[in-house]
């Protein structure tokens, strides 16, 4: 099974360069693994919390989708999609939200701080505070949950919020017990060899800082008007210098070889004048960023494209959320009923034998949307575990009912491809099971339908 990794980017800004060496390359590169299934979503339901100008919000899902895409992100291997065209996340983070102690919340280190700043000018607690910060955590959770994410690749600010997700879970699968757990248990990725940039003035290159060198936005031009401004010391050329100390060389070694940073710490040290270092970074970044930049201005200059890519990646991605949402929907005990009204009137065993009552698991009859009889499995948690094949005559039903009731010996339950199962009478393949996320939930709900239909043969 593929170890699942999960990147969320959130769309408020322009990425510049310390973004790309500290995030954006390394995740391609990580997602490249062929043991690896990652998937890279733009939080724009997360930006709503900070941001409320529509534009810019709008602008930045465009220009953070065609710097993912110009980076080397291959949408055909990875699933590449916005958090809002996934209408399964706010759904699930409603029901993560009925399993979340409002106390869990009061620890969120975004929200303490807030409370701790407004106290600082004698304001109210929550002064300008609103649900979207508050609750910030049960979103991400959510973004993570709705595809079980293994591993999550975070800063270290990022720690706690996995560890809420964590906790999370754990409730839910708690309070709702079925075919195993809903939900895998994410682990926060702290990766300590990704280079963090310093900006122009020395400090952690960040926007908040307006210390920033930017990526593609403003070409080459801006590139190098941005590398001009870096802080050096005031020493001549001719003089010796310091490299190590220098604010150029983390950010020339992020975009060199070890040979070509070597060049350019002697270079630096025999007397290479400040002008000239920069316009040697500039070469080795312009080296590697300026065939991405054509790429970033093509796809900034066709938004269709963009947006097919990214719908193209949300139906993938709805194509795993949407079954799961259902199989949720059901065990929290407001899973949609049938369409179709059972075949026998409502006696949810039909003619396979006695009504079923309690809470045990029990075979449902129904006509499908085309007018064609079937059976369903429901689990004592009222979870469907599996469907059957469609028959022309509700007697067929009947028949196949009764076998599993009264042939129990000859039924089995076996694996189909990665995360399918199928239950069959003497080989020959009756129903089959819903679709699952990955091996884990597909065995625990495989067993739990070998017991239902134990039980009911019993």
């Amino acid at each position: 099974m593929k170890t699942r990794v999960l990147t969320g980017i959130t769309t408020t800004g322009t990425p510049h360069l310390g973004n790309y060496v500290g995030a954006i390359r390394p995740a391609i590169r990580a997602s490249q693994q062929p043991e690896v299934q990652a998937f890279f979503f733009l939080a724009d339901f997360h930006a709503l919390i900070k941001c409320e100008d529509p534009q810019r919000i709008a602008r930045s899902r465009m220009e953070i989708a065609a710097t993912w895409l110009a980076a080397g992100l291959d949408p055909e291997r990875v699933l590449f999609y916005r958090q809002s065209d996934i209408i399964e996340i706010p759904e699930l983070c409603w029901l993560l939200t009925c399993v979340t102690g409002k106390g869990l919340m009061n620890r969120a280190h975004a929200y303490k701080a807030s409370v701790d700043a407004n106290r600082e000018k004698n304001l109210e607690d929550d002064d300008g505070i609103n649900m979207g910060l508050f609750s910030y955590p049960i979103l991400m959770a959510a973004d993570i949950l709705m595809f079980n994410a293994h591993k999550v690749p975070v800063g270290r600010d990022q720690v706690q919020h996995l560890e809420m997700a964590r906790d999370i879970a754990q409730r839910f699968n708690h309070l709702y017990p079925g075919a195993g757990d809903w939900f895998v248990l994410p682990e926060a990725v702290i990766d300590e060899s990704v280079a963090t940039l310093t900006g122009l003035d020395g400090r952690k290159m960040s926007k908040s800082y307006h210390n920033t060198v930017p990526l593609f936005e403003g070409g080459t031009k801006a590139l190098k008007t941005a590398v001009a401004k870096i802080v050096t010391d005031s020493r001549e050329p001719g003089e010796p210098k310091d490299a190590h100390s220098s604010n150029l060389l983390p950010m020339f070694r992020a975009f060199a070889t070890a040979e070509q940073t070597q060049e350019f710490i002697e270079a630096l040290s025999d007397g290479m004048g400040w002008g000239q270092a920069k316009q040697s970074l500039v070469n080795v970044i312009e080296q590697e960023v300026a065939p991405l930049r054509d790429q970033y201005d093509q796809l900034m200059a066709r938004p269709d494209d963009l947006e097919d890519i990214l719908q193209a990646g949300a139906k993938r991605a709805r194509e795993i959320a949407s079954p799961f949402m259902a199989q949720l929907r059901q065990a929290v005990g407001i899973g949609a009923p049938s369409k179709s009204r059972p075949a026998d009137g409502g006696n949810q065993a039909g003619k396979a034998g006695k009504p079923k009552t309690g809470k045990g698991p029990r075979f449902v009859q129904f006509r499908d949307e085309q007018g064609l009889f079937r059976f369903k499995l429901i689990s004592q948690a009222g979870l469907t575990l599996c469907t059957s094949l469609a028959h022309q005559d509700p007697k067929q039903v009947g028949v196949i009912l009764r076998q599993l009731e009264l042939r129990a010996h000859a039924v089995t339950v076996e694996e189909e491809g990665e995360t399918g199962y199928l239950v069959l009478i003497d080989e020959q393949t009756v129903a089959q099971g819903p679709a699952c996320q990955d091996t884990v939930q597909r065995d625990g709900l495989l067993k739990t339908t070998q017991a239902a239909i134990e039980e009911l043969a019993a």
